[in-house]
């Protein structure tokens, strides 16, 4: 890493206010990856209900199942990279930079906060040379 990136991740004047948003949307992603997981089967009902008309719904129920595993385990990196960017954001890590784009790369996905979010940080520290 350059020294003027380093000192721009440590001297951003808004770097408080953004680790406090990463935090904050951190704690609401991991929150969100469990209500999803306590919801399985639930939510396995109502996909299954949706085929009762297709000829074998077999291998569809499986592709919904990883499918929606994966957006479990996504949620969950999410929220523990959003939180671990936020803690380091706050306290002025050099290694803030890298936790930071690389939990905006995960949230942006997740309309619309993790959009917002993941993209203001990306403008911020993705250099532009």
């Amino acid at each position: 890493m350059s020294p003027d990136i380093s000192a721009r991740v440590v001297g951003l004047k808004g770097g408080r206010t953004l680790g406090g948003f990463w935090l904050i949307y951190g704690i609401f992603r991991i929150i969100a990856s469990i209500w999803m997981l306590s919801f399985t089967p639930v939510a396995t009902v109502m996909f299954g209900a949706l085929l009762n008309r297709v000829p074998n719904p077999y291998p569809l129920m499986s592709a919904f199942h990883f499918i929606y595993a994966g957006w479990i385990v996504l949620s969950a990196a999410s929220g523990i990279l959003g939180v671990l960017a936020g803690i380091s954001l706050l306290a002025g890590v050099g290694a803030s930079r890298i936790l930071a784009v690389v939990a905006a790369l995960l949230a942006v996905p997740f309309i619309p906060v993790g959009t917002m979010l993941g993209t203001y940080t990306l403008v911020i520290f993705v250099p532009r040379e």
